[in-house]
């Protein structure tokens, strides 16, 4: 049986030995409730909830869990032209998101910011026959084999021509960023670069939930890496964390000022 944790959204198999702990919520940068550690069964998950879907730039698609499930992030379908990649992952996959998915042509590649997001990707990858792309770095964070994971190293990675992942570490060491050479330039960030509620500024922490933050070398880095990189559009983790405009610049001043306070 599949099994769902519901704090984080994470898939473990249940077999011979019943699963109390969730190795993702144990660590610091997540958390497990007070009330204690839940589990959902995949199918009862399916069956309670569904996905709705949003239109943002052209030829992307963002697909979140309603009513709210675990972490609460949304997931991304980019139709780039040499095939759809999708972006992050939710837990729920309904037989409504898998018939919506093959409308627009089904699913190239799978690549996920960091584990928190990992879920049922699994289930994403087989049922649409698509590789998942995982930083060799958090691969200790897997809590399921599949034969549909390539685990990659290194701080750049070309899916497609106009596709390319990258590794900025932070929140978790193999932490990456998608890059889309679409227009102007687009930026799927995760929570990797977290959009603040004002979408106007973006901030760094290695733990959201326990609010400890990255050390300013590290944050350095990371702006640094991203310099270089022509983006004018950024789309965060969670609904509402889009910018629209001018988004090159508002990462790295906001990683001046984030090294500013630390200092």
């Amino acid at each position: 049986m599949i099994k769902v944790c519901a704090t984080c959204g994470t898939s473990y198999e249940e077999q011979a030995v019943k699963i109390e702990r969730c190795k993702i919520c144990d660590d610091e940068r997540q958390y497990v409730p007070a009330t204690g550690q839940k589990w959902v069964p995949l199918s009862a998950l399916q069956e309670s909830h569904s996905n709705k879907w949003q239109s943002h730039a052209e030829n992307l698609l963002s697909i979140k869990t309603v009513p709210n499930f675990a972490i609460n992030q949304r997931a991304f379908l980019l139709r780039a032209p040499e095939g759809n990649v999708l972006w992050d992952c939710i837990a729920n996959l309904d037989q409504a998101t898998k018939t919506l998915v093959d409308s627009l042509g089904g699913i190239s590649a799978i690549a996920i910011s960091h584990p928190h997001y990992y879920t049922t990707m699994q289930e994403w990858a087989e049922a649409f026959n698509a590789p998942i792309y995982l930083h060799a770095s958090d691969s200790e964070w897997i809590m399921r084999n599949s034969a549909f994971i390539r685990l990659w190293q290194g701080n750049e990675l070309e899916l497609m021509p106009s596709v390319k992942l990258l590794r900025l570490g932070g929140h978790f060491a193999g932490g990456c960023v998608l890059h889309w050479n679409s227009g102007d330039g687009i930026l799927l960030a995760g929570d990797i670069v977290q959009v603040t509620p004002g979408a106007d500024a973006v901030s760094f922490m290695w733990s959201y939930p326990n609010m400890l933050p990255l050390p300013a070398a590290v944050v350095s880095e990371m702006t640094r890496r991203l310099s270089g990189i022509q983006f004018n559009q950024l789309y965060g983790a969670f609904e509402g964390q889009d910018i629209h405009d001018s988004a090159h610049d508002i990462v790295l001043r906001s990683g001046e000022k984030y090294i500013a306070c630390l200092q």
